[in-house]
């Protein structure tokens, strides 16, 4: 039963339940104590674009790919874990292990729906597309927001920055959501006067 399409498909979501067990950095805002996991997150970053993307996409954004790269795009983690981005030296061996864990974990999918979700998957990674540069702008705002919401809870746990907030997302944003960044620049500059997150 398993080896038929619909088994390997149910095999498949089965698998991706694991995301929820992944935890990240970011704390949740009605609970500063509890880690989100990576379900959690993927969730609120649809939500997020689903509710943004009238305001914030370029003309002509293709909405469904945006929010399909989105629910895909931390499925390696299942194998890879999360990669704090503030965490270079985790960071220097993530495409490594998130490559082989996307090999893995894709091919559970039959064929076709295999292609489709790796190649969503790909694509986010490689941020060629308006897309995908739309949804990896998002990917970077949610945990900054996640951060106000708590006081700079994960960035006073982990002793991050302005200057790396700055650095690590600044690039990825205004590329993919220039008009956000701007937006999101005050809400640094205001967690700096709250004395959540130094400057240096």
């Amino acid at each position: 039963m398993h080896d038929t399409p619909l088994g390997r498909a149910i095999g498949f979501l089965r698998e991706a339940d694991k995301l929820k067990s992944v935890l990240r950095r970011s704390r949740l805002s009605f609970d500063p104590e509890r880690r989100e996991n990576d379900a959690e997150h993927s969730w609120h970053l649809a939500l997020m674009a689903i509710v943004l993307f009238d305001r914030l996409a370029p003309p002509g954004l293709d909405r469904a790919r945006v929010l399909g790269m989105i629910v895909v795009h931390d499925l390696v983690e299942i194998d890879a874990g999360d990669t704090f981005v503030y965490d270079h030296a985790h960071a220097a061996s993530q495409v490594e292990r998130e490559e082989l864990a996307a090999d893995r974990i894709f091919a559970l999918l039959p064929e076709a729906e295999a292609a489709d979700l790796r190649g969503l998957w790909d694509e986010f990674e490689a941020r060629v597309t308006t897309e995908a540069r739309f949804a990896r702008a998002l990917d970077r705002v949610q945990p900054i927001l996640q951060n106000i919401f708590t006081e700079g809870a994960s960035w006073r746990a982990h002793g991050v920055t302005a200057a790396q907030v700055h650095a690590v997302n600044g690039p990825l944003v205004r590329d993919g959501a220039p008009e956000l960044w701007a937006h999101v620049e005050a809400l640094i500059d205001d967690a700096v006067a709250r004395g959540w997150l130094p400057l240096r």
